[in-house]
């Protein structure tokens, strides 16, 4: 059985459907990344597996259990953590009794102090009110409320907005952490590289319809154009007359971004660098070879491709 199951969810709000027919699974010791631009229907998705909102339509389970029939809820709550981007601590609580009292609901819960330390705020941050730990440590102090449970299902919101370099590798740590611990993960981010970097599988949505779902390798290696080459270069150069000196369409995809639509070859990369240098045009991030994840989800929910 997974640990989560969405089967064609729908979810309307009046004559607006926000998701419509979306179908997923999550495993125990797995992280899945739910992406998709604004609007898509990802926030709709998660409450509705949180048991915040009801669908119109298909089934979600957690753990076996419907989110949104009372008694599997009561069920649920004490095995689910949820890690909300902004809010859920009074403004004048200290980040150590925050955690406190989030522990205290938990029959089992884990040692505030250890939660703490796990996600980097010791010391000093662990005395300061909310309203004054910064926005990375807010977003740390987040992360500790959800874990301090010991839940089997995790929610994370955005886990690494607002978070510094140091703090960002620190929060995907405790992540990778939480599976290997058997925990399911389902994380929602607007940060493609980070869904890159952590999740075991990706779920895109857009327009409330699931467009793609697997592993960030296998959605980069099913790319059809995942073997050109992209680079910057200042806006508007002659994308006609250095597509005839490459023998391939050279496309400006957004001002200062360019793809060329040919297979990469040291012979063409070559070729290129010798056209800008001669009419002195910069060149910045040159990418050869296999697409990211964000050339993915862009080319899929309509973004520059």
């Amino acid at each position: 059985m997974p640990a989560i199951d969405v089967a064609s969810l729908v979810v309307r709000y009046g004559d607006v459907v926000a998701v419509d027919g979306v179908s997923f699974t999550a495993e125990a010791g797995e992280i899945v990344a739910l992406l998709g631009p604004n609007g898509a229907g990802k926030t709709s998705t998660v409450e509705t597996l949180e048991g915040y909102r009801r669908p119109a339509g298909g089934t979600v389970r957690v753990l076996g259990l419907d989110p949104a029939a009372a008694a599997d809820r009561r069920a649920l709550l004490p095995r689910i953590g949820v890690m909300l981007q902004r809010g859920g601590v009074y403004p004048s609580m200290h980040a150590v009794d925050a955690v406190r009292l989030f522990a205290s609901y938990y029959a089992d819960p884990l040692d505030p102090a250890d939660v703490l330390a796990r996600v980097g705020l010791t010391g000093r941050a662990a005395r300061t009110p909310w309203r004054r730990l910064s926005g990375g440590e807010q977003q740390r102090l987040a992360l500790a409320l959800a874990l301090v449970g010991r839940p089997a299902v995790a929610f994370l919101d955005e886990p690494t907005a607002g978070v510094d370099p140091h703090g960002r590798v620190a929060i995907r740590s405790v992540v990778r952490s939480l599976r290997d611990e058997g925990v399911c993960v389902l994380l929602t981010t607007h940060e493609l590289e980070e869904a890159e970097r952590v999740a075991d599988r990706v779920v895109i949505v857009d327009h409330g319809r699931v467009v793609a779902a697997g592993t960030p390798a296998s959605l980069m290696a099913g790319d059809a154009r995942g073997n050109g080459v992209r680079f910057g270069a200042p806006p508007a150069i002659d994308v006609a007359a250095l597509g005839a000196r490459l023998g391939a369409p050279v496309v400006e995809v957004q001002p200062g971004e360019y793809r060329v639509e040919a297979a990469s070859t040291p012979q063409l990369v070559a070729d290129l660098t010798a056209w800008l240098a001669e009419r002195d045009l910069p060149l910045a991030d040159l990418r050869a070879g296999r697409h990211t994840l964000e050339d993915v989800f862009l080319r899929l929910t309509g973004g520059p491709s």
